[in-house]
């Protein structure tokens, strides 16, 4: 663990941190107020597993989505605000290994998908009080999302070149993965066509293996998910390396 590698996770961590009420407290009010909405018209209606309530089951979804979502904004914004305002230089002089420049960014994402996550968790014990059937799942699969979403998002800082392009991404590929990725529903209740495309969608799989450690139900073997889940990191890890590597749109 190099010292540059330290300086750069603090300073990404300390940029989302400084305005904490917008990076962390307005995402954890936001999705809590799904909860609020989904829970109060569909509770007693709808039971997606066996003997689980819509609330409960609302919550492992509703949690890992706002990891998802804010794991990726992290790190895709900091890397367009550099490049917009030319500060980006003062990452690129320093002596800094492509792999301290991919840690540091991923490693800060997950910081603040977790720290959102934890928020999101903890009012929602308010309205459900969790059963953890396999935690150790859960912890996993909420560290495998927030990678692959930190990495999502360090892949698509670089491309963008500004916030609109960004802006992009996040609306018409992250936010309809993640809604689309079973945090409201479970795959079972759709038509045969549907399941098989949200079986396409690598976001399924994060959600379903974090909910297995809540409940130890799943719509697929957690294992499955388990390797889809890694299958992806080792993909979207591969792409952001050799675009770091190369300095595409970085270095001109």
């Amino acid at each position: 663990m190099s010292a540059g590698f330290v300086t750069l996770l603090r300073k990404e961590v300390l940029r989302f941190w400084k305005v904490v009420y917008q990076t962390v407290a307005g995402p954890v009010v936001s999705t809590v107020l799904y909860l609020l909405v989904f829970a109060n018209a569909l509770q007693g209606r709808v039971e997606a597993f066996p003997g689980i309530g819509y609330t409960e089951f609302l919550v492992p979804g509703l949690v890992m989505m706002a990891m998802l979502q804010n794991a990726f904004a992290n790190a895709s914004s900091s890397l367009v605000q550099s490049k917009v305002t030319g500060n980006i230089v003062f990452v690129l002089l320093p002596p800094l290994s492509v792999r301290d420049l991919f840690a540091a960014y991923v490693g800060a994402a997950m910081v603040r998908g977790l720290a959102v996550g934890a928020g999101v968790f903890a009012v929602t014990l308010f309205f459900s009080v969790p059963r953890f059937a396999a935690p150790a799942w859960a912890v996993l699969f909420g560290l495998l999302g927030c990678a692959i979403l930190g990495t999502m998002g360090l892949v698509a800082g670089i491309w963008s070149e500004k916030f609109d392009q960004m802006a992009a991404v996040q609306s018409f590929v992250i936010a309809p993965a993640t809604f689309l990725a079973g945090v409201f529903y479970s795959v079972h209740s759709l038509p045969a066509f549907w399941q098989a495309v949200s079986h396409l969608n690598p976001f399924f799989y994060i959600v379903d293996g974090f909910r297995y450690g809540f409940f130890g139900q799943s719509d697929v073997p957690p294992l499955v998910s388990l390797g889809v889940v890694a299958a992806t990191l080792a993909v979207v890890s591969a792409v952001a390396l050799r675009m770091l590597h190369s300095g595409y749109k970085l270095r001109h």
